[in-house]
């Protein structure tokens, strides 16, 4: 049992009255401690619990955030134009809405954005249906890649995935945690805001509720990150609804900007598109949905639609298009002229090129 963590645990843990919020310094202190095992199973399952229901500080998250960079191996950063667009989308996946986050990958990297998602498998608490399934039932298998080999498909396609237990193996070991207490703890919104890749990159990440926005803008300013972009999206994502007015907050050089963007003025309004099971597989109708949304099929019109209003927003937000308008448009003829659907082809080459070698 370690004390040191034992005194952490009794400050978060203290009730509403006496209980006080950790420094940067102790949150770093205590994360570090949760990853290499050094808390017993009993601690590390009391910390979670108690730090959910005290609710977490911007200044715990980037605690937090500086242990995970001592403790992982990131991605070097690569040469590129543009800083790496890193996608943070829930851990525990999609249930109620089809995700979009691949197809946006595609449209974006065809277009010249270098583009980093990272993730693991099913997982608690909603166990649906993560990003690296999508990827693996379009034929796309990022599993088991050594860091240079998730770098060097990341520099020729613009497009990589880092897989939680090939890239970050102690926090992987605690997800155990998060089914044991049946409710999403802290990490789950730490690590929407984590990088697996060094600077420079420009962060998207979801939310769900207002604080938690308030918390991301804190966390990052502390950590000195000064560009990056949060979305009210579908399931806590970063993939932009049709259905409603789209909350977004937009940070360059640290200035904050509120944007409200609404779907029917840009004549894309509409149903999101449902998920009937959150069973997928490269037999299943969302693979074949956006199969046919790749093939530029009239027949997958709603999906269509949701992806040109994700790729052409994000087209714009990486300065690739000069409106949104124009991004939609651009998104578009990515994906009826068949080219995104290419550089689907040219990753999954560039994959069992890397993994043959």
């Amino acid at each position: 049992m370690s004390d040191a963590f034992r005194e952490l645990l009794k400050k978060i843990g203290s009730g509403p009255h006496t209980g006080e919020n950790l420094t940067r310094e102790e949150a770093k202190s205590a994360m570090g401690m949760m990853l290499q095992g050094v808390a017993t199973p009993a601690q590390i399952g009391a910390f979670l619990i108690a730090h959910r229901i005290k609710r977490p500080t911007g200044e715990e998250l980037a605690g937090m955030l500086d242990a995970c960079e001592t403790h992982c191996q990131l991605l070097p950063s690569v040469n590129v134009s543009s800083p790496v667009l890193v996608f943070g989308c829930p851990y525990d996946g999609r249930s109620r809405t089809a995700p979009l986050t691949a197809i946006t990958a595609l449209i974006l990297a065809t277009a010249g954005q270098t583009v980093l998602m990272h993730g693991g498998s099913r997982m608690p608490t909603k166990y649906g249906i993560p990003t690296i399934d999508v990827w693996q039932s379009l034929g796309v298998n990022w599993q088991g890649l050594s860091l240079s080999q998730l770098q060097q498909v990341l520099t020729t396609t613009g497009i990589g995935f880092a897989y939680l237990p090939d890239r970050f193996e102690l926090a992987f070991n605690l997800v155990t945690y998060r089914d044991q207490i049946g409710k999403r703890p802290p990490l789950a919104t730490m690590e929407l805001i984590w990088s697996p890749i060094a600077p420079p990159y420009h962060l998207v990440a979801g939310f769900v509720h207002p604080p938690t926005e308030d918390m991301f803008r804190d966390a990052l300013a502390l950590r000195g990150v000064n560009s990056f972009t949060l979305i009210k999206g579908l399931e806590g994502s970063c993939d932009l609804p049709r259905e409603r007015t789209v909350i977004i907050g937009l940070v360059d050089d640290g200035k904050f900007e509120r944007m409200h963007l609404h779907p029917r003025e840009y004549g894309v309004a509409g149903q999101n598109v449902p998920l009937s099971t959150t069973t997928i597989s490269p037999t299943s109708p969302l693979v074949a949905q956006m199969q046919g949304v790749l093939a530029g099929k009239p027949a997958e019109k709603e999906f269509i639609q949701s992806a040109i209003w994700n790729g052409g927003f994000y087209l714009w937000r990486c300065g690739l298009c000069p409106d949104i308008q124009t991004g939609i448009a651009t998104a578009e003829t990515l994906l009826t002229t068949g080219k995104a659907a290419a550089k689907l082809r040219e990753l999954t080459a560039a994959l069992s090129k890397v993994t043959c070698d």
